[in-house]
């Protein structure tokens, strides 16, 4: 046996940089009462989603710099909620000293250079979708997409636990997105078929991007980190051709023609 070979049959684990999909919970308050309060009832809304789901926590709406108790205190509100917060999200200057007294990492956010960050609200934000760093794939991914050309265009059914993402460009699937199936793209989305998955268009923030499919029984669809769920989405738009896209920070949906 080679040594190279050796090594990598004594080490005991790896450590690789990938997609990884982190809702952000952004409070306006400290008030450990009224998160709780108004995350149980998300939560209840959409359980199959927000339970046990890992977030972050963005301190940025708050009015003043608070203590390490009372985030603390937030942070055991949101886990009361049903949520698992695993980090502050980077942004106000406190944030780093805050980190390491409650002993929990500093969440970057990735964001198109050029673009302004589109508004989070509360629990209705989507995760951040891709580092910046070259990723190595995960196993589970379908495919990932550099700047070569216009569109990339997947002929092949996305399966559940898979994913598709088109970095810097729009992505055109002409089959099916099955449930626990998600597709993603910096620009937008054309589903040719059936989506039954979750859709992400505007993936780095791009705020005119839209999602466009020939028949809607989504999971979840999210512009530019503003989301919803399929607990939130119009009954009668089921199985219709449908598009989705930002007015404001509104996420709309309405049938195509």
């Amino acid at each position: 046996m080679s040594r190279a070979a050796e090594a990598r049959e004594e080490s005991a684990l790896d450590i690789r940089f990938g997609p990884l999909d982190l809702a952000q919970v952004r409070t306006r308050t400290v008030d450990p009462g009224a998160i709780l309060d108004e995350l149980t009832g998300r939560v209840a809304t959409a359980p199959r989603f927000f339970e046990r789901t890992a977030v972050g926590l963005d301190l940025s709406l708050l009015a003043k710099e608070p203590n390490a108790g009372e985030v603390r205190a937030v942070v055991d509100a949101v886990r009361r909620a049903g949520m698992l917060p695993v980090g502050l999200v980077s942004g106000p200057t406190f944030v780093d000293a805050l980190a390491r007294a409650l002993d929990l990492p500093v969440i970057a956010q990735f964001r198109a250079p050029t673009k302004s960050p589109p508004v989070l609200h509360s629990v209705h934000t989507a995760a951040e979708q891709m580092a910046t760093v070259a990723p190595a794939e995960p196993a589970d991914s379908v495919g990932s997409a550099d700047s070569t050309s216009f569109a990339l265009v997947h002929h092949q059914p996305v399966r559940s636990g898979q994913r598709v993402y088109a970095r810097h460009r729009d992505l055109i699937v002409t089959t099916v997105v099955g449930a626990g199936a998600e597709v993603m793209a910096d620009g937008c989305v054309h589903i040719y078929g059936a989506l039954r998955g979750r859709a992400m268009a505007g993936a780095h923030g791009e705020t005119t991007a839209r999602i466009f499919c020939q028949e809607f029984r989504a999971e979840l669809v999210s512009v530019a980190g503003v989301f919803r769920v399929f607990e939130t989405l119009p009954e009668e738009l089921a199985g219709h051709a449908v598009q989705a896209w930002l007015d404001g920070d509104d996420l709309r949906l309405a049938r195509i023609g």
